[in-house]
């Protein structure tokens, strides 16, 4: 399954200047997802990371990661309408800088779920080369 920006919006709360998914490429709820955000020299963050060399941080681009994730449970009816919180970070690694231009492809698997907290293992690349690896934590809780 894919899903543009509208369908992205109707699943995640995240809103501009925070919604870094443009597009969904492959999602198999439950399981998988792979999605683009295209990194665009007008992003919030660049006139001061850093102003004479933009780089996308890498704290967004494991933010970015974590909204991938988030959909392959929102996309499960069961799921939708709460809130997914990031609960850790574990095996990260940056390889190689984010910058404006880029297209950042996040392919991520849920690992497990169970009873409100998972964990999802997280690659993102740019022109198919690694440029971060995570496996992240989660909790989804409902709203309140």
């Amino acid at each position: 399954m894919t899903l543009n920006s509208q369908e992205i919006s109707a699943l995640l709360p995240h809103r501009y200047p925070f919604l870094l998914v443009d597009r969904v490429l492959e999602l198999t709820p439950g399981e998988h997802c792979k999605a683009i955000k295209n990194v665009t020299i007008n992003e919030p963050f660049f006139p001061g990371h850093f102003p004479e060399q933009a780089v996308m941080p890498g704290v967004l681009i494991l933010e970015s990661l974590a909204q991938t994730g988030a959909l392959i449970l929102h996309s499960l009816p069961e799921h939708q309408g709460k809130l997914l919180y990031l609960a850790g970070a574990d095996k990260v690694r940056f390889k190689k800088p984010v910058v404006p231009g880029d297209v950042l492809v996040n392919d991520v698997k849920l690992l497990w779920y169970r009873r409100g907290f998972g964990r999802i293992t997280c690659t993102a690349s740019v022109n198919d080369e690694e440029v971060a690896e995570a496996e992240l934590a989660f909790s989804l809780t409902a709203r309140y």
